[in-house]
């Protein structure tokens, strides 16, 4: 803190400002940043245009290919939306269980927590390369990924949001008798539910995403023929799958937007 004496006598206190150090601190990581990851401007502003190289091959798209790209790309919306509901419902539990404000044992709250953290951890190609060994190639090993992705995303933001509702109707529920389910139902569901609900939507979005990737492991959908294209140099097929892409996502993020604005 820092004091100052006005002319009339009164002294005031200015808090101290920390942007100078904070701006010292930040300075020293991205220099470590650099430094660590060999980061060289030099190189990238000397081979960045290959990056362009690839695009111009892929353009314009080959057309005649369309019609072998939709049966991919529909597995890829069906795993994608199929895994994001069961994922988002599979949360709902463990979102309440670990809840402060609805379950009272700490023990309980820090193994759900915890659990929901490691599952967070696992990179989306990691836990679908685990779900081919398991139950072998194809769009189910895909859902399953995409499942516990969502799981631990929209896990996380529940819990999250069922700490900062307003616990007022569900405590007096309580204290006229009903059980601690039915008061969650009356009075904390319609608290959360358009929050719950968009982030799910939103979770969808990206998962369509992420789907075109785990091909790559054998998960099925675009990703596989994605690979196969890349590997044999066909970029003209490759610029035809991502235009596929770009706009099946570009339909589903405005349906998504439209149903999250009516939720607001």
């Amino acid at each position: 803190m820092k004091q100052f004496k006005l002319s009339n006598g009164k002294t005031i206190v200015k808090p101290r400002s920390y942007a100078v150090p904070a701006f010292l601190l930040f300075s020293i990581f991205l220099l470590l940043s650099v430094k660590v990851t060999g980061f060289n401007f030099h190189t990238l502003a000397e081979n960045g245009n290959k990056f362009f190289d690839i695009l111009k091959m892929m353009i314009p798209p080959k057309f005649t290919y369309m019609p072998r790209v939709w049966k991919p790309l529909l597995d890829t919306v069906k795993m994608s939306l199929l895994g994001s509901v069961v994922g988002s419902m599979l949360a709902i539990p463990f979102a309440i269980g670990a809840s402060t404000n609805i379950v009272k044992n700490k023990i309980i709250i820090s193994a759900i927590r915890l659990f929901i953290s490691i599952v967070r951890t696992l990179p989306t190609l990691v836990t679908a390369l685990i779900a081919t060994y398991a139950f072998g190639f194809g769009t189910l090993a895909g859902t399953i990924a995409i499942a516990v992705f969502t799981f631990a995303y929209v896990g996380k933001l529940l819990y999250e949001q069922i700490e900062t509702v307003d616990m007022g109707a569900f405590e007096a529920m309580e204290a006229m008798g009903a059980g601690r389910f039915r008061a969650f139902l009356s009075a904390i569901c319609p608290q959360i539910m358009p929050g719950y609900l968009s982030n799910c939507l939103f979770c969808f979005e990206g998962n369509v995403r992420y789907a075109s990737i785990l091909g790559y492991v054998g998960a099925g959908g675009l990703g596989l023929i994605l690979q196969e294209k890349i590997g044999w140099r066909e970029y003209d097929n490759v610029g035809m799958i991502l235009l596929m892409l770009f706009v099946t996502v570009l339909l589903i993020e405005g349906i998504s937007h439209f149903i999250r604005s009516k939720l607001s």
